[in-house]
């Protein structure tokens, strides 16, 4: 086991995937020789070459496009987009291609490319730095969509995201790019899309993915010193998602909050919370709540932490919970 922040595990994983096969290409604006905006891939150029590590222009159109054509001849490139907000160039790329061409072709071209992407609040960016886009894309049809909560989870999702043939979302929460944790490097602990129970309790649980998972197991921390019991579980893939462990876990509770940093209308708390009233109906104490980020553009960074859930939302959400 080795102690390092989640941007270390993801660049540590992506030079074990380039080491590994010659086919992997990384791409976008200034992962070169800057390293990229966050440093993750820092160092990697000068390790293998310009010509698998190497910067494009600012377009993330071109971007998206050219990883496109390269996967058709056999690479497997992966795309950084360098900040959340600057994906929407690349929209129509990802959505109208990239996401349709193996099934345009009845399988027999895949499309084994990555696209990366910093996401989410707490870092006190402005506009267009931070948002969370990711119900976008795990509504498109033909995209994996995956979030990693731990350095742990970064440094094995995405070196498997790279193995897959089909093209994989990959959400970096970027407020959590800093904070250590412990990396096994000899064997991944789950499957890509597997969900996973982190934290186990008997009164609620409580369901997130990526940046939220910590606000969770803070707010089960709280909670335990009030004498309550709460289930944290991570659900780490967006598109598929794995539900035996959210709804086992509800089962087992009988309540369930689904939180995340993205607005709440429409967003993967509604997919959780519809999928878990149907499978799990019978066991449920009271409705399953969601918390959530305002129905509002992201606001300026001095709002941010009015705007981000944090423990005491999630909370008032459990206590919500037990008044039914």
């Amino acid at each position: 086991m080795t102690s390092m922040p989640m941007v270390k595990a993801l660049n540590a994983g992506l030079r074990r995937a380039l080491a590994e096969d010659d086919r992997v290409l990384m791409m976008g604006e200034d992962v070169g020789t800057l390293g990229g905006v966050f440093r993750v891939t820092e160092g990697l150029q000068a390790e293998f070459g310009d010509k698998r590590v190497f910067d494009t222009p600012l377009a993330e159109s071109g971007i998206v496009g050219a990883a496109i054509g390269l996967a058709m001849r056999g690479y497997r490139p992966v795309c950084e987009i360098q900040f959340d907000g600057f994906i929407y160039p690349g929209f129509d790329q990802i959505t109208s291609q990239l996401a349709k061409v193996t099934n345009r072709h009845e399988g027999a071209l895949t499309m084994p490319v990555v696209i990366r992407v910093p996401y989410g609040g707490h870092i006190g960016a402005v506009e267009h730095h931070q948002e969370s886009p990711e119900t976008l894309f795990a509504h498109t049809a033909g995209l994996r969509v995956v979030s990693p909560s731990t350095p742990n989870d970064a440094y094995w999702m995405i070196q498997q995201a790279i193995a897959s043939d089909d093209p994989v979302l990959f959400f970096e929460p970027k407020g959590r790019y800093w904070p250590k944790g412990e990396v096994d490097t000899e064997s991944p602990a789950v499957p890509l899309h597997a969900s996973r129970v982190v934290r186990t309790g008997t009164d609620a649980t409580l369901i997130g993915y990526g940046p939220m998972v910590s606000v969770l197991l803070t707010a089960a921390e709280i909670a335990a010193e009030e004498g309550r019991s709460l289930e944290v579980v991570d659900v780490r893939s967006l598109s598929p998602i794995d539900w035996g462990p959210v709804v086992g876990s509800v089962e087992k509770t009988g309540r369930a909050v689904v939180a995340h940093e993205a607005s709440e209308f429409l967003g993967i708390g509604a997919e959780i919370a519809a999928t878990v009233t149907e499978r799990a109906f019978y066991a449920l104490e009271a409705p399953v709540l969601r918390v959530a980020g305002f129905d509002i553009p992201f606001p300026p960074a001095r709002l941010e932490k009015l705007h981000l859930p944090d423990a005491d939302r999630v909370l008032d959400a459990v206590d919500r919970a037990f008044a039914y």
